[in-house]
């Protein structure tokens, strides 16, 4: 398991989102990480901020019917949605898609 080696910076962090966001922003920075998978705004926003790249899960997905690692970004968002309750507003969902030529 890695953790935070600097716990000091985890004090204001901990002032605005909890403890696993927090932790996750300050290991992310630490390890100087390509990017940070989390999807929670008061974190995402926290984390930019802090000048650690984001990416949520509907980035991943995108990425990955870019990549042609999927055959459908739409099907795959829909499953997320119906059996894991990922939350997208349509108009997201739509330009989301349309960004990957579904």
């Amino acid at each position: 398991m890695i953790v935070v080696s600097d716990t000091s910076p985890l004090t204001a962090l901990l002032q605005i989102v909890d403890a696993g966001e927090a932790q996750a922003i300050e290991l992310a920075r630490e390890l100087h990480a390509d990017q940070l998978l989390m999807d929670e705004r008061k974190g995402r926003r926290l984390a930019a901020r802090e000048g650690v790249p984001v990416i949520g899960l509907l980035g991943v997905v995108l990425l990955a019917r870019h990549n042609r690692t999927i055959p459908s970004a739409h099907a795959l968002t829909e499953r997320l949605q119906q059996e894991a309750g990922m939350y997208l507003a349509k108009h997201i969902k739509k330009a989301a898609l349309i960004s990957v030529g579904e």
